[in-house]
């Protein structure tokens, strides 16, 4: 069996989902996905010239000759990992059709059949107590057990327009301190939050890379109280030093790496237990592999993963054969409820996540199959159907 090309579509929501297909001279077919980025799918093209005529059973040594065969372009960085990332999604469901196996047991078996999910609620409507208690309560009623909330703009209210963006001016320097009255008011609405789902709902706040550490920390301390799961993403990804300042000093663990690429981006902050939690994006982070190898080194250090996903179902359930595998997998993420045709975008006749879980399929590959009926129904603006 030998490659015989690589294509693309693009689907779009909010953002666009980067679906991929790997061909195959005896006529079968691999499905993946990529995190979605400007030039991610030009890349993904000219990796498919790098392994036309390969074996897609040799996933671990395509991707070192895709990272090889794009030195010159800049191998680790995240455009070229992302759309690696795609192609070794595609390769493994390529795989497992071939050998008639799922993805997981590819990936030396299963520790678990059902994949914990958390919910994204983003926040309330408004940001105040109610309407963040009551966005809580709706993500309750689908079944989740975990809810993950935003941190909603560090700038104060102000009067006019113009004073509004020269504060933005003033943060984006640097030279912004974060005001006491934004801290008080996240604490106001993760604690309508608490109140509102009860003590045994798991709940964690993403920051977006919003402060300094110091801010941090301060945040972490008045929200220690609640017992978050974690604080996410507290300072910016460029600096790991920063960020182990900050989880040196929270009684909040601190959770990041959907911004980091490759084993070896996150290799400094594992080993320096920077974070208590790392989280890793599978369809970006350099694959179904990669992904593992990146929580077998974290496990080194008895660090639970918990897994960032902003996919569509094939990105999401091709995670999920990873996460079974991985034997410090704590939850993944589900970021797409507002997306009313999400479940519909693979053939199935039943909703992937249910009551808070993904149960991992047992058919070979990848599980699921494209709705391309559907896909074609929601292609991004100009966009082709993986046209050669």
């Amino acid at each position: 069996m030998k490659i015989t090309g690589v294509r693309t579509a693009s689907v779009k929501q909010t953002f666009e989902w980067i679906l991929v297909r790997v061909y195959t001279d005896d006529g079968l077919v691999g499905l993946g996905e990529c995190y979605w980025g400007a030039g991610v799918e030009a890349v993904v093209r000219r990796l498919g010239t790098l392994i036309v005529g390969e074996d897609p059973r040799n996933i671990d040594w395509l991707f070192q000759k895709m990272v090889r065969g794009m030195s010159g372009a800049g191998s680790t960085a995240g455009t070229v990992v992302t759309a690696i990332s795609g192609v070794e999604l595609a390769l493994w469901d390529l795989a497992g059709k071939a050998l008639g196996a799922p993805i997981y047991s590819l990936l030396g078996g299963r520790y678990r059949d059902r994949i914990r999910i958390y919910l994204d609620c983003g926040g309330g409507k408004r940001p105040e107590p109610e309407s963040w208690a009551e966005r809580a309560r709706e993500g309750l009623a689908q079944g989740y057990s975990m809810l993950k909330f935003d941190t909603v703009s560090p700038l104060p209210r102000v009067a006019t327009d113009e004073a509004r963006k020269e504060l933005r001016k003033r943060w984006l320097a640097g030279v912004y301190e974060l005001p006491h009255a934004h801290i008080d008011l996240m604490v106001k609405l993760m604690g309508a939050v608490r109140e509102a789902v009860g003590p045994d709902v798991e709940l964690a706040l993403d920051c977006h890379w919003t402060y300094t550490p110091r801010d941090a920390i301060r945040l972490a301390q008045e929200l220690a109280p609640l017992w978050l799961k974690w604080l996410e993403d507290p300072t910016p990804p460029d600096n790991v030093e920063a960020l182990k300042r900050v989880a040196d000093n929270s009684p909040v663990p601190i959770c990041s790496g959907e911004n980091h690429y490759t084993r070896h981006g996150f290799r400094t902050m594992i080993t320096t237990q920077a974070v208590d939690l790392i989280q890793p994006d599978v369809p970006k982070v350099g694959g179904l592999l990669e992904a593992k190898k990146i929580a077998d080194l974290a496990d080194l250090y008895y660090m639970p993963m918990a897994a960032h996903n902003v996919s569509s179902p094939i990105g999401t359930v091709a995670a999920c054969h990873a996460c079974a595998s991985i034997r410090n997998f704590l939850v993944m993420e589900f970021h797409c409820s507002d997306v009313a045709w999400w479940n519909d975008l693979v053939v199935t006749g039943e909703p992937i996540i249910k009551d808070g879980y993904v149960t991992v399929p047992e058919r070979a590959g990848l599980g699921y199959e494209l709705n391309e009926e559907v896909a074609q129904a929601h292609l991004s603006e100009g966009a082709t159907f993986f046209a050669d």
